[in-house]
């Protein structure tokens, strides 16, 4: 397999060692010093490109590779606000666009996990229910995408909830992320339920990029001769 890599910092070179181990093909590296050759890429120099990159580049480089043809897997946060243009784009071109704001396949298991005991929870009102994510220092974007895909599958179960703040909160309707920043975490995420009886918590620790990097390799694979808009639940077969 032929992958582009955008983005070629830290998570780019892990995603990198991961393909190669794996047999594939890096045909290029993109990164702000030759980002003008994304647009100059066909599908017949690539068969898939694979996107971690900044939240304000992340929307033209997804737009730019289904608009030539190339299948993408992202995994930038903190655009999602584009991201719906981004899938109506990938449909009326037939291409392929894969998205996930966490590719550890723990984490997306820890997904699972959290929508069940959520409607374990439900009937139990004086447990009150928040998120906690902690990230390295040079992560940009707060809360985290894994944060917030934690966050609305709550509020598919707590419907008396009507968002999420990224701040403490005991506003009924608010649920509350709150959002650490300390220096060299690859990621925590924590589902507490706390009570004046007692608490209860989930947590999932990441210790290093690799579990990220292999779940973004894996899915470049299981993409890259499809047509439509994909997440980790499609691949792993996990309820959405």
């Amino acid at each position: 397999m032929r992958i582009v890599l955008i983005g070629y910092g830290k998570m780019g070179k892990v995603i990198e060692k991961i393909a190669l181990h794996r047999g594939h093909e890096v045909v290029e590296r993109i990164d702000v010093s030759n980002g003008h050759r994304l647009g100059e890429l066909t599908r017949n120099d690539a068969d898939v490109a694979i996107e971690f990159t900044q939240p304000e580049s992340a929307y033209i480089n997804t737009k730019t590779c289904i608009e030539q043809g190339i299948p993408v897997v992202s995994g930038t946060t903190g655009w999602l606000e584009k991201k719906q243009e981004v899938e109506a784009l990938c449909r009326a071109k037939g291409g392929a666009f894969f998205y996930a704001s966490n590719y550890s396949v723990g984490v997306n298991l820890f997904f699972q996990l959290n929508k069940y005991l959520a409607r374990m929870m439900k009937p139990y009102t004086d447990y009150k229910v928040n998120v906690e994510e902690i990230h390295h220092t040079e992560k940009k974007d707060a809360p985290s995408g894994t944060a917030i895909t934690l966050a609305e599958g709550l509020l598919d179960t707590f419907t008396e909830k009507t968002n999420w703040v990224n701040e403490a909160s005991n506003q009924p309707h608010e649920l509350p992320i709150v959002s650490l920043r300390e220096h060299d975490v690859k990621g925590t995420h924590t589902i507490q339920y706390t009570s004046n009886i007692d608490d209860i918590e989930i947590k999932h620790t990441a210790h290093t990029r690799e579990g990220f990097a292999s779940g973004t390799v894996m899915a470049a694979e299981w993409v890259h001769t499809k047509k439509g808009v994909f997440g980790m639940a499609d691949m792993l077969n996990l309820e959405k």
